[in-house]
């Protein structure tokens, strides 16, 4: 199994601890939300830690079906189907996505998530 592979296996079971284990000390995540043009960004294990764990909180039943890994020299892409209910709500979200990594030294450095999003069937664009 490739380093991809047992990262979203790792995220699929919610399983913090083993997320972090792919990532450096100094890991970078840039989530697909957030106040900037890029989202938000997330610098440090810590800080990290905190936003996978409230992440997958929010989402307690989230999976990340794979579509495929890619890699090359130290850049690598994951292209995923999201599927999950956020907490105390009824509606299945799905969406299709991709996370643009960095790697050093053997692990994650960065994690830069890019997301579709479903326009509600009837409404006008």
């Amino acid at each position: 199994m490739t380093l991809l592979d047992e990262f979203a296996a790792a995220y699929n079971r919610h399983d913090v601890e083993a997320i972090m284990s792919f990532m450096t000390d100094d890991c970078v995540f840039v989530s697909y939300f957030g106040p900037d043009v890029c989202g938000e960004k997330f610098t440090g294990r810590e800080t990290v830690r905190n936003r996978v764990a409230t992440g997958l909180a929010d989402f307690p039943d989230a999976r990340w079906d794979i579509a495929g890994h890619f890699v090359s020299g130290n850049r690598g892409v994951s292209e995923w189907i999201f599927r999950g209910t956020r907490r105390g709500a009824s509606e299945l979200i799905e969406r299709q996505g991709i996370d643009v990594f960095t790697f050093n030294g053997g692990k994650i450095q960065t994690k830069d998530t890019y997301q579709k999003w479903r326009q509600p069937v009837g409404q006008n664009r």
